[in-house]
C-alpha cells in the first residue's frame, strides 16, 4: 500500500482526520466522542450544582425571547451564563458526533458496525436536548435529571462500544476467561447499573435540586443513601471476587489491569460518597462524585470489552498505524482509564 502523503497545512489535515480516516484517527475520534460524552456529564453537574439549572428559564430559547441570556430580574446572569454555556457545550458534542459519524461512513474498508455505533452519537445528542428541554419546561423535576444523566451514560457505552471496535479486528470473539467469570463481569456491570441509577435517586432527594424552587423526590435521604451505599458495597465485593478469579484463572494482564483500574475508581469513589455525606453534601466534592461515576462506568466497560478478543487490525499489527512503542494512538490518552482496546 503507497504511504499517503499528509499536508502541512493544519486545517487541511484536520479535515482529512475525518474526510479521509486512518484507523488511528477513527481510534482517536472515537476516544474524542468518549472524553465529550463523558464530560458532558460533569458539566450538567455543575449547572446543578450552582443552581442554575433554570438559568435560561425556557427551551430552546434561553428566555421567552431571546436565544441567548438577556436581563432577567428572576435570574442571576451568572447562573444564566452557566446554563447557557451548558447548552452551547452542546453543540460541541453534537460536531463531535456529526464527525465521528462522517469518518466512519468514510472509513475503508467500510465496517457497517463503526457506522452504526457511530450513529448512535448525533442522534443521541437530539435525544439529550430534547430531554433537557423537558426537563427545563418541567422545572427540574428529579425524574426527569435521573433520566437526563442515564441517557447520558447510555452514550457514554455506545462510544465506548465505538472506540473498542474501532481498535480491534472484525474476527469472531474469542473468549478470554471461562463462562464463570464472565457471568460474574456481568453481574457486576448489572449492579453498577443499579448504583448508578441509585444515584441519580439521591441527587433528586438530596439538596442540589439546580434551583431553589425544583420539586425534590419525597423520600428520606439517609434511606437512600443507604440502599446507594449498600449497592456500593456490593459493587466492590464482586469487583474482588472478580480480581481473586481473573488471578487464580491466569487471565491476560490486560484484563486484570483493567479490573485493577476498576477497583481504584470504586475506592476512591467511596471515599468521596462517604466524606460528602458526612459533611452535609458540599457541591464541590459532589461534582467530584459525578466525574468519578463518569469514570467508574467506563472503567466497568472496558472490563467487559476486554473478556473477548477479537484480533488487531492489520494497520495495527504490522506497525503502520502504531506509535514508536507499539501501543498505537491510545498510549498518548491513557490518562482516566479512557485509552486502550
Amino acid at each position: 500500500m503507497a504511504a499517503v502523503v499528509q499536508s502541512e497545512n493544519p486545517l487541511i489535515r484536520l479535515r482529512d482526520v475525518v474526510w479521509r480516516p486512518t484507523a488511528a484517527s477513527m481510534r482517536l475520534l472515537a476516544l474524542l466522542g468518549v472524553i465529550v460524552n463523558a464530560g458532558i456529564i460533569v458539566s450538567g453537574g455543575v449547572v446543578r450544582l450552582t443552581r442554575s439549572g433554570l438559568g435560561c428559564p425556557t427551551w430552546p430559547r434561553c428566555t421567552g425571547d431571546s436565544l441567548v441570556p438577556t436581563s432577567n430580574p428572576h435570574h442571576s446572569p451568572v447562573n444564566m451564563a452557566i446554563e447557557f454555556g451548558n447548552r452551547t457545550l452542546t453543540f460541541l458534542v453534537l460536531a463531535v458526533g456529526v464527525a465521528v459519524f462522517i469518518a466512519a461512513l468514510r472509513f475503508t474498508p467500510r465496517r457497517r458496525d463503526l457506522v452504526r455505533l457511530a450513529a448512535v452519537q448525533p442522534l443521541g445528542v437530539v435525544a439529550q436536548a430534547v430531554l433537557g428541554g423537558i426537563t427545563v419546561l418541567v422545572h427540574l423535576h428529579p425524574a426527569a435529571v435521573a433520566s437526563h444523566y442515564m441517557l447520558s451514560a447510555a452514550l457514554v457505552l455506545a462510544a465506548v462500544w465505538l472506540h473498542v471496535r474501532a481498535s480491534e479486528a472484525d474476527e469472531t470473539p474469542r473468549p478470554l476467561v471461562g463462562p464463570g467469570l464472565r457471568r460474574l463481569s456481568h453481574v457486576l456491570g448489572g449492579v453498577v447499573v443499579l448504583l448508578l441509577a441509585a444515584g441519580t435517586v439521591v441527587t433528586g432527594t438530596g439538596p442540589h435540586a439546580g434551583d431553589d424552587h425544583a420539586p425534590r423526590f419525597g423520600f428520606h435521604i439517609d434511606q437512600v443513601a443507604r440502599v446507594h451505599g449498600t449497592l456500593a458495597w456490593i459493587t466492590v465485593l464482586l469487583t474482588i471476587a472478580l480480581l481473586i478469579g481473573l488471578r487464580r484463572a491466569g487471565a491476560p494482564g490486560a484484563l486484570r489491569r483493567r479490573a485493577a483500574e476498576l477497583m481504584a475508581v470504586e475506592l476512591a469513589q467511596g471515599v468521596v460518597g462517604y466524606v460528602q455525606y458526612f459533611t452535609g453534601v458540599p457541591a464541590p466534592l459532589v461534582g467530584l462524585h459525578m466525574l468519578g461515576s463518569a469514570l467508574m462506568w467506563i472503567a466497568m466497560l472496558r472490563v467487559l470489552f476486554g473478556l473477548r478478543d477479537r484480533g488487531t487490525p492489520p494497520a495495527v499489527a504490522d506497525g503502520r498505524d502504531a506509535t514508536p512503542d507499539g501501543r498505537g494512538i491510545e498510549t498518548g490518552v491513557a490518562v482516566a482509564g479512557l485509552a486502550g482496546r
